[in-house]
């Protein structure tokens, strides 16, 4: 094995950008979550966001439009899930997973004639004066915008949740929607919101996929993604912040077992590709989650 083939900062600056999708994606859900919804269908709106993101940048030229396309795309399907939970009070981890089959079946369909075909260029930033910086420059600020939107995004969820009067109510309606319905505030419109804004985040996480990390359209490309933002929502313990350390820490085990197959470890390649998994697996079963909002799972029937 071959131990100068690995590069320790390329190494921790590809942690980033592997973490990015997962970052994206499991704030989306949190808030979903602190709202008092389980919306297990995570995986289909990432995928269903990578292929959306993906066909409207091919077309348009522009990867810019190709998120935003991907955050309509995943707050269209997370709609579905929404009004069959919400207003159909269907069963919300049946949804869920229905959901998550749906969008890889829709993915797969849209994405047929896109197969082959490579995304526009999403240039890096090269941050003046910071990007020079020895060591710290090239790991943190010569990234692609959207690892920074990503980054970005979590200390807003975090301000949002900690300090607006709006991050108050979706905390009440999360612990308790009878009690935050008695108080006047209106728990499915709330929720609805909620749903949606997950949604867009977990399409932006599919379209970082399919137009940054890859950057082509792949059938499943996702990779069970979504799966690893819902457990770093419970390892997170329902925290903005510490969020992030499950991001990085499954970003990282993934760009380590890259390498490490690069380097020639006499490991078996199927070995290496699940370790991620393994490390996200472990660590939940180590690290003890905190309480969950109170509501979380329950359908509200208004007529109550």
């Amino acid at each position: 094995m071959d131990w100068t083939a690995i590069n320790p900062i390329l190494l921790l600056a590809s942690l980033m950008v592997a973490a990015t999708p997962i970052i994206l994606a499991s704030v989306g859900e949190l808030i979903v979550e602190r709202a008092g919804v389980l919306n297990l269908g995570v995986e289909g709106m990432m995928i269903t966001g990578a292929v959306c993101g993906f066909i409207v940048a091919v077309n348009t030229g522009s990867p810019v439009l190709g998120f935003i396309g991907a955050a309509i795309g995943g707050a269209m399907l997370s709609l579905l899930f929404g009004f069959l939970t919400q207003f159909l009070l269907s069963n919300q981890v049946a949804t869920g997973l229905a959901l998550t089959l749906f969008g890889l079946g829709l993915s797969a369909l849209m994405g047929q004639s896109y197969i082959g075909i490579k995304a526009p260029d999403f240039p890096d930033w090269h941050i003046p004066l910071l990007g020079d910086i020895p060591v710290i420059g090239p790991i943190v600020f010569q990234h692609d915008p959207m690892v920074y939107v990503g980054l970005l995004l979590v200390v807003v969820v975090w301000a949002f949740l900690k300090y607006s009067r709006a991050g108050l109510i979706l905390r009440a309606v999360g612990e308790n929607h009878e009690a935050a319905h008695a108080l006047g505030y209106h728990v499915v419109r709330v929720r609805m919101l909620a749903i949606m804004f997950g949604g867009a985040c977990a399409g932006l996480g599919g379209a970082y996929l399919s137009l940054v990390r890859v950057p082509q359209w792949t059938e499943g490309m996702t990779a069970g993604a979504g799966w690893i933002a819902l457990a770093i929502v419970v390892f997170a313990s329902w925290k903005p912040l510490r969020l992030l350390l499950g991001a990085y820490l499954f970003g990282g085990v993934t760009v380590l077992q890259l390498n490490l197959q690069a380097a020639g470890m006499a490991i078996p390649v199927e070995y290496l590709s699940m370790s991620p998994y393994l490390a996200t697996i472990a660590v939940l079963v180590i690290m003890r989650a905190g309480r969950a909002p109170g509501s979380l799972g329950q359908s509200f029937h208004a007529s109550r």
